[in-house]
């Protein structure tokens, strides 16, 4: 599964991305690089919100989120993935619960991002979710991260080439994993979100909420007839049933064996 994956990733990218080799972009040596950065530490930066404070990524620790890296300037690719994202992210709070993670969007070209021109971003493409931040940074620390993230990027004729690429974060600020292209499938957002979300770390040693994670992991599961995770509890009735059933038989068969020895 992660092979095929690993595929149609790769088929995006060829498809989404607006840059090509003869530019000095590379897509396999960009998507290469994009991959061997999971596992990576994101580093604890500073930036600055589109409302002008001071913030850095360890404020996000604790619960996972996903980086999304912008420039403001591009028409096109950026305002649409960011308005899939918007919708995708919508759809994955329904099913895994209100403020299960957060999204930060980075503006990389440090020379036009701004505060103020990653808060007209944010107004122009309809977002203004609580969960949601859109930061700048420096020069020095675009390139960082950048590099932590395994996102290359490079000046050209249309502005920017780089990967479509939204990384996933883990709790510790760690990248998880990767998703790519501008209309990218719901579950290459949700599934690593899933298993993060569902894997809480105050779950751990406690059967019972262990047992209620492990269940909601299990349960929610993307229904590609109506677009959208539901929660699917039909295995656990079809489990019950089974177990009535041997526990009836297991029942019966005591009985009559008991009236053997009777008889």
């Amino acid at each position: 599964m992660s092979l095929a994956l690993f595929f149609c990733f790769a088929w995006q990218v060829a498809a989404c991305s607006v840059a090509t080799a003869a530019d000095g972009f590379d897509r396999d040596q960009a998507l290469s690089t994009s991959q061997a950065a999971i596992g990576n530490s994101v580093g604890d930066l500073k930036f600055v919100n589109a409302q002008g404070q001071s913030v850095q990524l360890s404020d996000y620790n604790g619960r996972p989120y996903v980086i999304s890296m912008i420039f403001t300037s591009c028409h096109h690719i950026c305002p649409t993935t960011t308005k899939h994202l918007s919708k995708s992210a919508d759809a994955a709070l329904d099913v895994l619960g209100d403020n299960s993670f957060d999204i930060i969007t980075i503006g990389f070209d440090t020379a036009i991002d701004s505060p103020e021109a990653m808060r007209l971003f944010a107004a122009t493409q309809g977002i203004d979710a609580t969960n949601w931040q859109f930061l700048s940074g420096t020069r020095e620390t675009i390139e960082t991260l950048s590099t932590n993230l395994g996102f290359q990027f490079y000046p050209s004729a249309r502005g920017f080439d780089h990967l479509n690429q939204l990384t996933v974060i883990d709790r510790e600020g760690k990248v998880y994993g990767q998703v790519y292209g501008v209309n990218f499938e719901l579950p290459w957002l949700v599934e690593p979100l899933k298993q993060l979300v569902f894997n809480r770390p105050e779950s751990a040693g406690h059967r019972i909420a262990s047992l209620v994670d492990r269940v909601r992991l299990f349960c929610t599961v993307y229904n590609p007839a109506t677009g959208r995770y539901e929660i699917d509890n039909s295995l656990f009735f079809q489990i019950a049933i089974g177990f009535i059933f041997v526990t009836s038989v297991g029942f019966y068969l005591l009985r009559e064996a008991r009236r053997a020895r009777r008889s």
